[in-house]
């Protein structure tokens, strides 16, 4: 009985298929870590870190708030320009071990630090164009992170290097509704962009052509079985085709194991980008003389990610794909298109200041609607040929509240400290290696120093302690990366303000 690679190739199509939605699927939409819950950052105000941003919208003097508050620009009486950048010093250290679809264990190291350094930047301005009117203009980031782990490290088929940043221009407007309320609202223009690489297994390719070769080696002996039941060939030619066909059977998946040996690995490597819009609505009330609330709903944003990718195959794989019983089966790893829908959160804030005459002190409470995040469905340029694929997030809402406050040592010179806590939206069931989040701490102090009536100065630090992020992570090829990680974060900050 004459064999045929031909059947086998169903069995091939879904984990190579598999492999190729991994990466494109991951470098599309990158939902993954930064320095707030998940890939959210805070970072755009020196000012504001001193105090573990307590009181970001009502301490005053912050022009910040064109971005998280715009309401709070009523406290700003004449024209403001502020520059901040902050330095963000991230480490995740991976302890564990990883295997493959069969438990082989996977070869390599624990990836060194994937945690990186990375400067983010924010700009500022608001003007008084009347006795009710301010109108701002902001830059900022108010997404993005960076990990990177060596390329050749025991979970580089979840994920090796992720890069995401949201990019936000926010045109801002308050208007002043009596002595003692204020209304702002915010239009924001978001560029977000995504770069993910990992290591394509094609052992775990060749794995799922030797399985069909063993299930169409199967099928084929029970058709010689019942040809002989049935009287149609004789016992002593049964016998002869079914040891003719394990024969072909065991050489065909040699070969093919031979072609995808263990650890021989491919590379991808995918870019994406898109502009979405959103809005913000802010009210500012002044209680007291010295106290101070203020509420912002900032709007999700949501974008259509389009992406393309860039693979490299190993030679094995590629003689497969000149096989033309296989070609038709096996997607190639060759440049391609995607796209797949994204919606950066929605955030609920409140802030208060109380104000004394040697000391200022707030609190800062922060809801962030990450459930909005539930699957990422990637389209690929290749359909129908190639169905969507889509992988499963549910994503927790996260909470960050903080406490700190200012002590005004002498008219020129401010100390600030504050505490908070930064709740995450992953946990065990569905935390990656892209992201090994988990919930944080911040202890922060700041210092501002007043040049003169127009000129400030500000600096600020942060140390970020974070809880042990477990990881029982699954790659789409079967991948298992076990362990936890152990992060923290250093924050330095430096801005400039000038009232012209």
């Amino acid at each position: 009985m004459q064999m045929s690679i031909r059947p086998f190739k169903a069995a091939a199509r879904p984990l190579a298929f598999a492999a190729l939605s991994l990466a494109i699927a991951g470098a599309l939409v990158a939902p993954n870590a930064a320095h707030a819950s998940a890939f959210q950052l805070k970072e755009n105000s020196a000012k504001g870190l001193g105090r573990a941003y307590a009181g970001s919208a009502t301490a005053g003097g912050d022009v910040s708030v064109v971005a998280n508050n715009p309401a709070a620009m009523s406290e700003l009486d004449g024209t403001y320009f502020q520059a901040d950048v902050t330095a963000i010093n991230f480490s995740a250290k991976f302890e564990g071990s990883a295997h493959d679809v069969l438990g082989r264990p996977i070869s390599g190291g624990n990836g060194g630090d994937g945690g990186t350094t990375l400067p983010v930047p924010a700009l500022f301005l608001s003007s008084k164009v009347s006795d009710k009117v301010h109108l701002g203009f902001g830059f900022s980031v108010p997404f993005g992170f960076q990990t990177e782990y060596d390329r050749d490290w025991v979970g580089r088929y979840n994920g090796i290097k992720s890069k995401f940043q949201s990019l936000d221009a926010t045109f801002s407007a308050s208007y002043d509704v009596s002595d003692t309320f204020a209304l702002g609202v915010s239009a924001i223009a978001q560029r977000t962009s995504a770069e993910l690489t990992s290591a394509i297994n094609f052992n775990a390719v060749g794995l799922g052509i030797q399985q069909g070769i063993a299930a169409q080696t199967a099928a084929g002996v029970a058709q010689i079985q019942a040809a002989a039941a049935a009287g149609q060939i004789s016992p002593a030619q049964a016998g002869a085709l079914i040891q003719q066909a394990v024969q072909q059977g065991q050489a065909a998946a040699a070969g093919v194991a031979a072609l995808t040996p263990q650890g021989v690995d491919g590379y991808a490597r995918i870019k994406g980008d898109d502009w979405g819009y959103g809005y913000q609505v802010g009210g500012f009330w002044k209680l007291t003389p010295n106290d101070k609330f203020a509420l912002n709903y900032r709007s999700k944003i949501s974008h259509r990610l389009q992406g393309t990718g860039n693979f490299t195959t190993t030679a094995g794989y590629d003689l497969l794909l000149t096989n033309p019983a296989l070609a038709s089966s096996i997607p190639p790893f060759a440049n391609t298109t995607g796209s797949a829908d994204f919606t950066t959160p929605a955030v609920i804030s409140a802030s208060y200041w109380h104000q004394a005459e040697k000391f200022g002190l707030g609190i800062d409470f922060a809801y962030t609607k990450w459930d909005v995040f539930k699957e990422l469905r990637v389209k690929y340029g290749t359909a129908p040929a190639q169905p969507d694929s889509v992988e499963e997030f549910n994503w927790r809402n996260t909470v960050y509240l903080s406490v700190g406050g200012d002590y005004y040592l002498n008219d020129k010179v401010t100390l600030r400290a504050g505490v908070a806590v930064d709740t995450t939206p992953t946990y065990n069931s569905v935390r990656d290696v892209r992201v090994p989040d988990s919930t944080r701490k911040l202890a922060t102090v700041g210092i501002g120093y007043k040049a003169s009536e127009h000129f400030e100065i500000n600096a600020s630090y942060a140390h970020i302690f974070v809880n042990q992020a477990h990881i029982d992570s699954t790659s789409s090829t079967g991948d298992v990366v076990t362990g936890k990680f152990n992060d923290y974060g250093n924050l330095l900050s430096l801005s400039a303000v000038y009232k012209f």
